[in-house]
This record gives structure tokens, C-alpha cells and sequence, in this order.
């Protein structure tokens, strides 16, 4: 199967989420990843809480935050969105979601990700 990656900098909100989508929705249709440059200790606990409201999915249960090195060479590498640096993976991203981070913000901002990803994962 086609492995897809979401790459963010840190893999702690929208990278995350649109892994967990990705194998909620499409799980059988690819396999998908998401990493960053840098790591943090815990997934965005607002995003883990709307994961779990809206779709049922436990994040914190089933991923991690992972360095690009953690996981497989990506055949489709999706940039979440530059607005606090894109980092280099190697190669070239195939598509950039320009998704702002919604980290510090309300309920609604992050719905309005969430939704914009799921979307977007439909689309691949």
C-alpha cells in the first residue's frame, strides 16, 4: 500500500490528527504516518479530547510523536502547513494543506481543522 506521511514540526496537533483520520477513514486504502523534526512528550490534549468527541478515536491509546527518522520512507509527503517553518525531510513534500495551527486556540478553531483535514484526506 501507498505510505503517506503528514509532516509538521513538532507532530503534536495537525500531523497527528490527520494520521488518526487518515487510518479511521482510508485506513484501507494506504498506510499512514506522521512526524516531525522535533518531538513532544504528549499529543495536543485539545485535539486528543476533539478526536475522541467527534470520531471516537483515542489518540493518546494508539500514537506518539515520532521524528521523521522514526518512521518509513513516505511514497506521499504532505506538509500540514509552513506558518511556523517547514522542515527538510529528504525530499520534496508533494503537497502543502497550509493549514494554521489551531494549538492555543478554541473549540471551533480546532473543528474547523479537524474538518479541513478530513476533507483533504477524502481528497487523496
Amino acid at each position: 500500500m501507498r505510505k503517506v506521511a503528514f509532516i509538521c514540526m513538532h507532530n503534536s496537533c495537525r500531523s497527528q490528527i490527520a494520521e488518526a483520520l487518515g487510518k479511521h477513514l482510508r485506513g484501507t486504502d494506504c498506510d499512514f504516518y506522521s512526524a516531525g523534526v522535533e518531538t513532544k512528550p504528549q499529543i495536543n490534549q485539545d485535539a486528543v479530547r476533539l478526536m475522541k468527541e467527534l470520531y471516537g478515536i483515542d489518540m493518546e491509546k494508539t500514537q506518539y510523536s515520532k521524528l521523521i527518522s522514526d518512521i518509513p520512507k513516505p511514497d506521499t509527503a504532505i506538509s500540514m502547513g509552513c506558518d511556523v517553518g517547514c522542515p527538510y525531510i529528504g525530499k520534496t513534500f508533494d503537497d502543502n494543506w497550509n493549514l494554521p495551527d489551531p494549538t492555543g486556540h478554541n473549540d471551533e478553531a480546532f473543528i474547523d481543522i479537524i474538518r479541513r483535514i478530513e476533507e483533504n484526506i477524502m481528497k487523496l
